[in-house]
C-alpha cells in the first residue's frame, strides 16, 4: 500500500536517495567565506564541488568536472526528445556564514508526532510547532534538523540532493526525457555565486534554482538588493589628552546605527512586499569603522529610496562633528527576475505543471531574498526558483521534511520529462 505521506509514487521512489545523499552533503563543511576578491571565497566548497563531480562521473554524466571558480558543469543527455530545449537545473553548495557549518549532526525524527523537537546539543533551541505553521502540519512526516548548535544546511544542500537524486533516476529510465544541463555554484550566500558563470558554456535555454522552501512554491520574483559599505573616520588621540581633540569613529557608527527607523524599514518589523534596511556586520576602532548592510526591496524605486535614507543618515551622523568624515559605497547584488520572466511565462508555466503531476497545488510567490536566478535572469537566462522543502534557513533551527525533499525531486524529473513533450516546445 502507498505510504499516504508522500504526494506521489515518484516521491516516494526517490526518498531514500534524496536522504541519504542529503545526509552525506550537509556533514561537509562549506560555509562561504570573508575574502570577497577570491572565488570560492572559502576553498572548503570545493569539497563538495569535488565530490559531486565525482559522483556525476559515476551516474554516467561523463563530462562532469569542477571548472574555474568551483562551479560543477555536466550533461545528460536528451532522449526521444527531438528538438526539445536544454534545461538547466542549479543549486549551490556553500552555505550562510550566519551560523556555523562545521561539525554538522544531523538527526532525523521519524513520523513526527506534533510536539516539541529538542536539538540534542542544544535544548534551548527547541522547534515548536506553536511557532512554525508549517511545523504543525507535518504531523507524521520524517523531519531532519541538526543538534541545535550548527546550521543544518539545507539551503542548498536539499536542492543539491534533490538534483542528485532527480539525475540518477532520470539516467536509470527510459522515458523520454529533454537534454539536462546540471550546474552547481559556489558563494550564492554572499550574493557572488553567478557573477563569473559562464552562461555560453553552460548552454541551457532557460534553468531553474532548485532554493526555494515551501512545498510546491515557484517562485518568479526577488527582492533588488544592494549592499552599503560606510566607513566612519575619526581622529585618534590619546584620551588623557583628549580634550577637543579626539573623534572617536564608533561613537559616530553608533549614532548611525541608532538613528535607523526602529519600527518600520527593518527585517523584524517587515514582511510581504515590505522593503528594509540591515545592518550586518561593524569592525572598528576609534580612527575607523565600517559598517556593513543589506538593502532590499521589490521595485527599483523602493530600493533607490533606501539607497538615499542609509547615505543621508551617514551624513548626518558626521555632519555636527569638527573632522570626522564618512564614505558611503552602494553596490549593486541582484535585481528582481518578475520582469524577465513575465516575458518568459512558459517557463514559470511548465513549473507549476511539474508540481500538479507530483500530486500538489503549486504555488507561486515572491521570495524576500535573492537567488542565483536573480542575477543570471538578469544576464540573459530566465531562471525562476522550485522549492525544496526546508525551511528557517540561516538558523540553528533549521529543518527539512524528508517527504518535502522527495516531492521536489520528484517534481525535477517531472520537470525534465515534460519539455520532451511536443507541445512544451519553446515558441
Amino acid at each position: 500500500m502507498a505510504d499516504e505521506r508522500y504526494s506521489s509514487a515518484l516521491a516516494e521512489e526517490l526518498a531514500a536517495d534524496v536522504l541519504e545523499r542529503f545526509l552525506r552533503y550537509v556533514k561537509i563543511d562549506t560555509q562561504s567565506g570573508d575574502d570577497l576578491e577570491a572565488m570560492p571565497t572559502s576553498a572548503k566548497e570545493l569539497d563538495l564541488s569535488r565530490l559531486l563531480a565525482q559522483e556525476l562521473r559515476e551516474l554516467g554524466l561523463d563530462d562532469a568536472a569542477v571548472h574555474e571558480h568551483g562551479y560543477v558543469l555536466a550533461t545528460l543527455p536528451g532522449l526521444g526528445a527531438e528538438g526539445a530545449p536544454t534545461v538547466g537545473l542549479m543549486a549551490h553548495v556553500d552555505t550562510s556564514p550566519d551560523e556555523s557549518g562545521a561539525n554538522v549532526r544531523p538527526q532525523v525524527v521519524e513520523r513526527y508526532d506534533g510536539g516539541d523537537i529538542e536539538p540534542p546539543g542544544n535544548p534551548k533551541q527547541v522547534l515548536s510547532p506553536d511557532e512554525s505553521k508549517l511545523l504543525a502540519e507535518r504531523i507524521g512526516h520524517d523531519i531532519v534538523t541538526t543538534d541545535g548548535t550548527t546550521l543544518l544546511g539545507a539551503d542548498d544542500k536539499a536542492g543539491v540532493a534533490e538534483i542528485m537524486a532527480a539525475v540518477s533516476y532520470l539516467i536509470r529510465s527510459d522515458e523520454p526525457r529533454a537534454p539536462l544541463r546540471v550546474a552547481f555554484t559556489v558563494d550564492e550566500e554572499v550574493g557572488s555565486g553567478a557573477l563569473h558563470f559562464d552562461i555560453d558554456a553552460y548552454g541551457a535555454d532557460f534553468a531553474y534554482t532548485v532554493d526555494g522552501t515551501e512545498i510546491g512554491g515557484i517562485d518568479d520574483e526577488t527582492f533588488s538588493a544592494s549592499e552599503a559599505v560606510i566607513v566612519f573616520h575619526g581622529r585618534g588621540v590619546h584620551p588623557g589628552s583628549a580634550k577637543g581633540k579626539l573623534v572617536n569613529s564608533l561613537k559616530l557608527a553608533a549614532r548611525f546605527l541608532a538613528s535607523l527607523p526602529p519600527d518600520t524599514n527593518s527585517p523584524e518589523t517587515t514582511e510581504e512586499r515590505e522593503r528594509y534596511v540591515h545592518p550586518m556586520r561593524i569592525d572598528g576602532n576609534i580612527e575607523q569603522t565600517t559598517i556593513k548592510m543589506i538593502l532590499r526591496a521589490f521595485g527599483a524605486d523602493e530600493l533607490a529610496e533606501n539607497e538615499e535614507l542609509v547615505r543621508r543618515l551617514a551624513e548626518d551622523a558626521v555632519a555636527d562633528v569638527e573632522q570626522a568624515t564618512v564614505d558611503v559605497e552602494i553596490r549593486s547584488q541582484y535585481r528582481n527576475m518578475k520582469e524577465t520572466l513575465d516575458r518568459h511565462p512558459q517557463i514559470v508555466a511548465a513549473a507549476m505543471e511539474a508540481v500538479r503531476r507530483v500530486g500538489l497545488e503549486p504555488k507561486l510567490g515572491a521570495i524576500r531574498g535573492g537567488t542565483d536566478g536573480s542575477i543570471l535572469t538578469a544576464r540573459g537566462l530566465p531562471t525562476p526558483n522550485i522549492f525544496t522543502g526546508g525551511n528557517e534557513y540561516h538558523s540553528v533551527r533549521e529543518w527539512a521534511s524528508v517527504q518535502d525533499m522527495a516531492a521536489s525531486a520528484a517534481t525535477l524529473v517531472e520537470l525534465v520529462r515534460l519539455w520532451a513533450e511536443p507541445e512544451w516546445r519553446l515558441a
